[in-house]
């Protein structure tokens, strides 16, 4: 029972407290108040002083609002602006030019693929047999034509050679023997007509023996040219079989020599190989100055397309760095459709001014494809391909900020097919505006690089 009293009392005491705790915080609270009253009726400075304070700090949240509102605006203006150091300028190769008006003509796009002009090449082989004691080039060297590329030692060519020498020399033998032959006869002949001191008979026999050794000499100079005609025929010219008469030396080394300018493509002997005519070719010559690019156009498109009709040449993505584009025409349409493909091959001449197209290549031909005599269609803004840039999705270029030295804005365009390297701009540009021309990737990456920052 104590304990439940203890209890009990030390709960009431407890209770009595927080009450009189209470009844002191209302008390407290209530002198707060008439001192607020107080201070609001007659301190008017007071009331005044705290007024401000929370007005200015209102103020500065309102002027922090609206300069980063402002600041926001400023960005906006600018973002679409890429502005470079002059130096940059210079490093990236960034180019400006005047629009100009250019008459596009229609294209198509085919297929092609790079080969040497087969009218410019030349198969060089051995006319005799022999050994290949030189080789003097390699491929890719460039040759002349008469440049020596090999030699071949030829027992053939030393056994025509010696008999050419003897043809000679039965020539030289049979001259004298017909010249002493006519000296008999024309004497024995005058003495018969004088006084017959000689036979008749003796007179005809030398007259034989006359005719007889100009048969031998016409034999010998006949035989003597079948030598010549042999050595020709084995390679040997005429001032070569001269210095082998004058110096009698024979020599049985066989020089083959370049036919055409051009470049060794193929080379198919080595040092100390026997070679003969029955091979095809021991090299390859070709002239590298001018090519052949060899499109397969739809027949469909065959009517459209017409001898010497302007024609461009890719090599590679022309998003790539290291694309190139090649001019040419066109020099032949052949005749006949494939009937698997339902294509024609027709023929472009491309002359290569620098190193870049190589036969063998994969390309894609543009060839202009209008009638002769048609018409002209009207000029258009036209800029070339590395001006245009897709940003955000859409075609677009760069144009000089007026005022602004190296800033460059972009500007949306709405543009055609690409002609020929050139791409129709039919709104955004218009003739004699300044645009960028070179360098607009870079411009597109910075541009990238200041929006990814300004979304930060």
């Amino acid at each position: 029972m104590k304990n439940n009293t203890h209890d009990y009392t030390t709960t009431g005491c407890l209770s009595a407290h927080r009450v009189t705790h209470r009844a002191r915080l209302a008390a407290s609270a209530l002198l707060v108040s008439l001192a607020l009253l107080t201070s609001c009726d007659g301190q008017g400075k007071d009331s005044h002083s705290a007024v401000p304070r929370v007005d200015a700090a209102e103020q500065d949240d309102h002027t922090q609002e609206d300069g980063h509102a402002h600041a926001a605006e400023g960005k906006a203006e600018h973002t679409d602006e890429v502005m470079l150091t002059s130096d940059a300028v210079a490093r990236y190769g960034i180019k400006t030019q005047a629009a100009q008006l250019w008459v596009l003509r229609p294209t198509i796009t085919a297929p092609a693929r790079v080969g040497f002009n087969t009218e410019a090449m030349a198969h060089v082989g051995s006319p005799l047999r022999g050994r290949i004691a030189e080789v003097n080039v390699r491929v890719g060297d460039p040759v002349k034509a008469g440049q020596e590329l090999a030699v071949i030692e030829s027992p053939e060519l030393g056994e025509a050679q010696a008999d050419y020498l003897q043809r000679r020399v039965a020539v030289e033998t049979a001259g004298p023997a017909v010249d002493l032959s006519k000296v008999a006869w024309e004497r024995a002949q005058g003495l018969y007509d004088k006084s017959q001191g000689i036979s008749l008979t003796e007179v005809q026999r030398r007259e034989a023996e006359h005719k007889v050794s100009i048969a031998a000499l016409k034999a010998a100079e006949s035989s003597r040219t079948a030598a010549a005609n042999r050595l020709h025929l084995l390679g040997m010219n005429h001032d070569a079989i001269e210095a082998l008469a004058t110096t009698g030396e024979v020599v049985p080394r066989y020089a083959i020599r370049a036919a055409i300018d051009g470049v060794v493509v193929q080379r198919e002997v080595t040092l100390g190989e026997l070679v003969g005519p029955d091979r095809e070719y021991l090299m390859v010559l070709a002239d590298a100055t001018k090519l052949w690019v060899l499109a397969d156009v739809p027949e469909a498109k065959l009517l459209r397309i017409h001898a010497g009709a302007k024609a461009w040449i890719s090599v590679g993505s022309l998003s790539e760095a290291g694309s190139k584009r090649f001019e040419g025409s066109v020099a032949f349409i052949s005749p006949f459709v494939d009937p698997t493909t339902r294509t024609a091959q027709v023929r472009i001449e491309v002359p290569i001014a620098e190193l870049g197209l190589r036969p063998g290549m994969f390309a894609q031909a543009e060839l202009v494809e209008m009638e002769p005599g048609e018409p002209s269609p009207a000029p258009v803004v036209a800029v070339p391909e590395d001006a245009i840039q897709t940003v955000e999705g859409g075609p677009a270029l760069f144009v000089p900020v007026e005022g602004e030295p190296n800033t460059y804005a972009k500007r949306a365009v709405t543009i055609g097919r690409a002609v020929g390297g050139l791409v129709p701009v039919f709104s955004g540009l218009v003739e004699g505006e300044l645009f960028v021309s070179e360098g607009t990737f870079i411009l597109k990456a910075d541009l990238g690089k200041g929006a990814a920052a300004h979304e930060h």
